[in-house]
């Protein structure tokens, strides 16, 4: 079995060296030359489209920034569904789950099948192979590509076999993520403001009902330390908050707290710039509350 893998960015990069560190064989495809090169000197051989890519392989994974980006990997000019060797095509990236029925409509009228396996645990679980992968789609595929995707996961659940489910799921787990980034930073604030010590909060908050993830690692790892270097860009994240409002929309289901956290990113990027980390969010937030949380790492 050849895996072609397309994408090879803050995410994508790791888990190719992952499945090529485990021994298996990769063609690899990305639109920057320097990231293909790094795979190259791993052994991977390089594909000059996703077409190409597979034309190589017998699978094709691909994790993508943006929805366009997916589009065209997956059935642009020299898409991957006009390749004549690939049996499936594999999304690992959020797109919602529009995206994946349209694709699947489409590889399967190209002879392919397809499989969501999108992913979630941020640059850090991508380099330590602890991902959480959550799938939907062609059952088979699954089944065939198991072992590899334990790879790069700490938690892998097949969910159904309708494209799309995957990519509602981990919008679902999305909102949540940046919902708890955005209070924790909120609250730490205010304690920061009445003279709380900031490790002494998140002590308190991890033994307490409040832990979560951004309290538990973005916050003790990358806001006290004043790097903001967690590794997602805002421009990721407003991609994938503009997702979630168009499966909220579709479904007819509330945004109220939603909007407000999306609306939050915005006015953060507005003062920072899209390229910076999501855990820059803490200073938009500082600077409505008149304080700095004091760096202590």
């Amino acid at each position: 079995m050849r895996i072609g893998y397309i994408g090879l960015g803050a995410m994508g990069r790791p888990m190719a060296i992952n499945l090529i560190e485990a021994g298996h064989d990769l063609v690899v495809c990305d639109t920057d030359e320097n990231r293909t090169a790094v795979l190259a000197q791993r052994g991977a051989e390089v594909a000059a489209s996703p077409r190409e890519t597979a034309d190589k392989s017998d699978y094709v994974l691909a994790c993508l920034p943006s929805l366009a980006a997916a589009e065209d990997v997956a059935l642009g000019i020299d898409g991957a569904d006009k390749g004549n060797r690939a049996k499936a095509f594999i999304n690992m990236g959020t797109t919602g789950s529009a995206y994946s029925r349209a694709v699947a409509e489409r590889m399967k009228a190209a002879g392919k099948v397809f499989l969501d396996a999108p992913i979630s645990g941020g640059p850090p679980g991508a380099e330590a192979g602890t991902l959480g992968i959550m799938c939907s789609g062609d059952k088979e595929t699954f089944e065939a590509l198991k072992s590899s995707l334990e790879v790069l996961s700490g938690k892998l659940v097949y969910l159904n076999e309708n494209p799309g489910a995957a990519q509602t799921m981990k919008l679902v787990n999305n909102i949540i993520s940046f919902g708890n980034l955005s209070v924790a930073l909120e609250a730490m604030t205010l304690g920061a403001k009445a003279g709380l010590d900031p490790e002494q909060m998140l002590e308190v908050i991890n033994a307490s009902s409040g832990r979560n993830s951004a309290t538990d690692t973005k916050i003790p790892n990358h806001v006290l330390s004043r790097t903001f270097d967690y590794g997602g860009a805002l421009y990721i994240i407003e991609k994938d908050l503009e997702l979630w409002r168009r499966e909220a929309e579709a479904y007819e289901t509330p945004m109220w707290l939603g909007t407000n956290i999306r609306t939050l990113f915005l006015q953060c990027m507005a003062e920072v710039g899209r390229d910076q980390d999501l855990t820059a969010l803490t200073t938009t937030l500082e600077k409505m509350a008149g304080v700095q949380i004091p760096k202590t790492r």
